[in-house]
């Protein structure tokens, strides 16, 4: 099943939650929700809403819900970025590695990126893939 895309609150909610998770909503609307200038009643609709669209999870606990990521926080950002590439860039990276080369990057991502591109050029010359890795 494919998700439904997010937008940009949502985002930073799941990636607040993925951080701090387990997590009430009580906890979640003071560490997330407050600083960004929005009430408990829209922070638990956008919980709501994230858990239709399978990005959440809820457990009871006691008399309250712990919200937590649905799968590997990782993994879902992977399909976010994904989505956003096929439908908002129409599949090309053109436009995202040209703004790679305007931001200011820290060393470490940066790092992050020289490592990346090796692992391409590696599975280019071996014909193997990271997923494939995985899968195995």
């Amino acid at each position: 099943m494919q998700k439904s895309k997010l937008g940009e609150q949502e985002s930073a909610l799941l990636a607040w939650i993925a951080a701090n998770a387990p997590a009430g909503a009580a906890q979640i609307v003071a560490g997330w929700g407050a600083s960004n200038g929005l009430a408990r009643t829209t922070v638990t609709t956008m919980l709501e809403r994230l858990r239709a669209k399978g990005y959440l999870r809820r457990e009871k606990v006691g008399a309250a819900f712990q919200w937590s990521p649905q799968g590997e926080h990782q993994t879902q950002l992977r399909g976010v970025v994904g989505r956003f590439v096929e439908r908002t860039l129409g599949g090309s990276l053109d436009p995202f590695v040209a703004y790679l080369s305007d931001a200011d990057l820290s060393e470490e991502q940066k790092t992050q990126l020289r490592a990346l591109v090796e692992r391409l050029d590696s599975e280019s010359q071996t014909g193997r893939t990271h997923s494939d890795e995985a899968a195995e």
